[in-house]
């Protein structure tokens, strides 16, 4: 699968069939969760339950492989190879792994696009070389697993902004994924009603660079689009740097007493590639 064009994925746990074509309709992918958010003890019957309804023509109806990424349980867990031997009977090769900590784990999975999930000290402090590998086609950081791995207790300050450790794995997982070429996923944000302080974190990320937000519930979708959606004074405004560059004659240039330079023009295509993203998402939407 090509990596999704729209920003907003939505985690749908893999035990609940009726809400599959839901969840696939309202994002621009959907993370199929055969981990945490499916008890140890129903997994079989998750699985068991969407081999069944797997046409004969190999696809999902509604929720196909091109939009759906499978997040399968850490290595080392007692899950993990049955999700493998599950995942080789179906479609899907595009797959999330929970906790990811290191190169060797990625490697186990060749054969399938790997998203890493940073969510333990070790796999923060080794990002960068899970970055590089491959078959890693997206990195992403998980917050409450990170906090329990160093023995935190939480992720956020009273107030719901992050405290400084998740800021810096954020931080980390992102640039590492930058340096490797490959797009970041910004974590999920657990407070469902607060929507208001998901359009603030969602808009920090966009504007960070994360290429994605990972959603719990289907109404934080459209506060993630419209969060990633550049204002109209914004597109005009990056159209009209771009246009202006192509007439400078050096690489610098003035531009209503501003100066500028490489970096402005690089925020200028940033902007305009998140407007044609949305487009993209809307289009797909009203097909």
């Amino acid at each position: 699968m090509e990596f999704p064009t729209g920003p907003a994925l939505l985690f749908c746990p893999a035990d609940r069939p009726d809400r599959f074509i839901k969840a696939a309709a309202r994002s621009d992918a959907v993370i199929l969760d055969l981990e945490d958010a499916v008890a140890s003890e129903d997994r079989v019957g998750a699985r068991r339950e969407i081999l069944s309804r797997l046409s004969d023509h190999g696809k999902f109806h509604g929720l196909e492989p091109d939009r759906t990424i499978v997040r399968i349980s850490g290595i080392g867990t007692e899950d993990f190879e049955k999700d493998l031997q599950w995942l080789a009977l179906t479609p899907y090769r595009t797959i999330m792994l929970a906790k990811t900590e290191d190169t060797t784990q990625t490697r186990v999975l060749d054969g399938y696009r790997v998203v890493a999930l940073c969510e333990t000290a070790a796999g923060v402090a080794n990002a960068n070389a899970i970055a590089a590998e491959p078959n890693v086609v997206a990195m992403m950081w998980g917050a409450e697993d990170l906090l329990a791995s160093i023995g935190g207790t939480s992720s956020r300050h009273p107030n719901g902004s992050y405290r400084d450790v998740a800021v810096q794995a954020r931080s980390s997982v992102l640039i590492a994924a930058a340096a490797a070429g490959k797009p970041a996923i910004d974590s999920v944000y657990l407070d469902i009603f607060d929507l208001d302080g998901l359009a603030v974190e969602a808009g920090d990320a966009a504007a960070s660079g994360f290429g994605f937000k990972a959603c719990i519930h289907p109404n934080q979708v459209d506060v993630v689009r419209a969060a990633y959606a550049p204002s109209e004074t914004e597109v005009l405004a990056a159209q009209r740097i771009l246009e202006a560059a192509a007439k400078a004659e050096n690489g610098v240039f003035r531009l209503d007493g501003k100066m500028i330079d490489g970096p402005i023009l690089k925020h200028a295509e940033a902007t305009l590639h998140r407007f044609k993203q949305t487009q993209t998402t809307e289009q797909d939407l009203s097909s």
